[in-house]
């Protein structure tokens, strides 16, 4: 079983910026064939979906209240995928979730990491 980490959260002011991190405690696993979204909850709303790439870099869409500051991308050895966020807003406050997805066969969860936007 494949268990995602992510890191990089924390607490920043409004217009701050933060790159978070999604890894697998697998050593040899790699994102290559797979669908990687990162996701937000923030506290009594739905999760929702921020970004998605794959399986290739041509595959890359955002949500709408992101679009412009938030950017993902993955390494060249396509074990780490990341989150770039600038212009933080405070109602991007939420734990930040990572997923890997292969064709519905294979879906896999990190266990969140919390950004906080305040001043």
């Amino acid at each position: 079983q494949v268990q995602l980490v992510e890191s990089g959260g924390g607490l920043v002011p409004p217009g701050g910026s933060l790159r978070l991190s999604c890894a697998a405690s697998n050593p040899g696993f790699r994102f290559s064939v797979y669908v990687v979204r990162w996701y937000r909850q923030a506290p009594g709303k739905e999760r929702e979906m921020v970004a998605r790439i794959g399986p290739t870099e041509s595959y890359i869409s955002y949500a709408d209240s992101v679009q412009g500051r938030f950017t993902i991308s993955e390494d060249n050895a396509k074990t780490t995928v990341y989150l770039q966020m600038n212009n933080l807003k405070p109602e991007d406050t939420a734990v930040y979730y990572c997923n890997a997805n292969l064709a519905g066969a294979n879906d896999y969860w990190g266990q969140g990491t919390q950004v906080t936007v305040s001043s």
